[in-house]
């Protein structure tokens, strides 16, 4: 459980239903690149809010992420400095060499991650607080995740390719880092750019040798 002795923060509390009751059709604005949230180290999560805020937060960033639409989303995405997140994949594609498989929605609270081996792999990788851009950014293939849930109980699971990446992305979020910190740069591209010219070489190894960066 969190913090059995700690009590509701009521300041935040009141600040995050505030927050809430602003959703437009339970919908939250996303945070764009520059703000200074998605800078900060989030605070750790030990039970600042009522379940009941907690519970409402969780589902409303849910409904904000499949309305972007996104596999994950981070309490900083939605102006908020706690270290939470969602994430959430049903794609499921057996010869994608990005290893896409169902990844069923969470709620992860203080996550971290170790890798597991030395096996990375780069692929393009977006956020819905850069909008509209792609990048190629290489992750560690395997991780042994680790969080707590919102009742508080602590997991841990290895994830493999897809599933991997999206936790690594979420987890990266609540330390202040975007994708594009670690990305090949000279890979950035839009959105419509990357469907138009590299959509059918989703191992970028094409796009490697014309850009001129070192998968």
């Amino acid at each position: 459980m969190f913090g059995t002795n700690k009590r509701v923060d009521i300041a935040l509390n009141r600040d995050v239903e505030r927050l809430l009751k602003s959703a437009e059709n339970g919908v939250l604005p996303i945070v764009e690149a520059g703000e200074p949230v998605l800078r900060a180290q989030c605070v750790r999560y030990d039970g600042q809010l009522s379940r009941h805020t907690l519970a409402k937060l969780i589902e409303t960033m849910r409904t904000t992420m499949l309305d972007a639409p996104g596999v994950g989303l981070a309490a900083p995405q939605i102006g908020l400095n706690l270290a939470l997140a969602v994430v959430e994949d049903h794609a499921d594609a057996d010869d994608d060499p990005r290893e896409i498989a169902e990844f069923p929605f969470h709620a992860i609270i203080n996550p971290s991650y170790t890798p597991v081996g030395e096996e990375t792999r780069s692929f393009y990788e977006g956020c819905l607080s850069v909008e509209g851009y792609q990048a190629v950014r290489r992750r560690w293939l395997d991780i042994i995740a680790r969080w707590h849930d919102e009742d508080g109980k602590p997991h841990e699971e290895r994830l493999h390719g897809w599933p991997a990446r999206i936790f690594q992305h979420e987890t990266d979020h609540l330390s202040g880092e975007l994708y594009i910190d670690k990305a090949e740069i000279r890979s950035l591209t839009t959105t419509e750019n990357l469907e138009d010219f590299w959509c059918e070489d989703p191992v970028p190894t094409e796009a490697a040798k014309v850009l001129g960066f070192d998968l």
